[in-house]
């Protein structure tokens, strides 16, 4: 039986992460953990890197992805875990999610260029490339997402932090935040069924809705991400109660984006874990 703990949400320069996949893995091998799970927004194009560098490093990864969804017209991420990834069908529909946060991306730049802030989604584009690049990464269903669009905010002087650019223009609430039609979370946990992967609510207590999480429940979801960077005690508590009480699978995981002025986003790899015999269970689910 292997022993450890395992950190099963972390993010690449596939998306919004600003550090390789292969350097991920490196620094979770360096956290002394025992498994570490790479899932990017809506692709797994950094999860062969991961594999890689797993073997070489002896540390186990999960390939997996953060599915985008919209439910009442909030932002509801499912985690999917052990899909089939190389699978033509499940590669089109993560396809047809990066082309719909494309669109969003336009949104937002549009109502920032209205609120007088001169930015241009070519602007956006080449920063996620730079740090792709900087990532030894090709570009190739790799995500562009808001922290990109953050990031050229603050080189254009327009705000001095990531969380002063969520907090004041992109996050929920913010001057140029917008949530176009996206896919159903109970339709996601269908695709991540049919991929043969696991499904797992990701982040609960972001969304301010337990009663949405019932119906997530209700509707085959098999796993909750009781563990994560932004959870407090109360929390971690409630949702391992949940878990329990519907016989689900209890998972965690630091969130880990890299660091963006010194600033680790959300948290440090290896901050949140949980027993590496998790994975098992994960796979059994498939």
């Amino acid at each position: 039986m292997v022993i450890g703990k395992a950190d099963l949400h972390n993010h690449t320069t596939a998306s919004d992460g600003t550090m390789p996949p292969a350097a991920v893995v490196a620094r979770a091998k360096a956290a002394g953990l025992a498994a570490v799970a790479i899932t990017d927004h809506d692709t797994m194009a950094g999860v062969e890197e991961a594999l890689a560098e797993g073997r070489k490093l002896g540390i186990t990864v999960v390939p997996g992805a953060e599915l985008s969804t919209v439910a009442d017209g909030r932002d509801i991420h499912v985690l999917a875990y052990y899909p089939d990834w190389e699978n033509e069908l499940w590669q089109e529909r993560l396809a047809g999610l990066r082309a719909t946060r494309g669109t969003r991306n336009e949104m937002i730049v549009e109502r920032l260029t209205q609120l007088g802030i001169p930015v241009k989604m070519q602007e956006v584009e080449h920063i996620a490339a730079e740090q792709a690049l900087a990532g030894g990464g090709k570009g190739k269903g790799k995500t562009i997402g808001r922290p990109h669009i953050a990031e050229l905010l603050i080189r254009k002087g327009a705000v001095s932090t990531m969380a002063e650019a969520f907090e004041r223009y992109l996050g929920e609430g913010g001057a140029a935040y917008v949530n176009p039609p996206r896919l159903h979370p109970f339709e996601a946990i269908e695709w991540i069924r049919e991929a043969g992967g696991t499904s797992v609510i990701a982040h609960p207590g972001l969304y301010g809705r337990d009663d949405l999480v019932e119906q997530l429940i209700g509707k085959g979801a098999q796993g909750i991400e009781v563990y994560h960077s932004d959870h407090g005690t109360e929390e971690e508590q409630r949702y391992a109660g949940l878990a329990r009480k519907h016989g689900l699978i209890i998972t965690g995981g630091s969130d880990f984006h890299g660091e963006r002025q010194g600033e680790v986003f959300h948290g440090e790899i290896g901050s949140k874990t949980v027993d590496v015999s998790v994975l098992e269970q994960l796979r059994k689910n498939r």
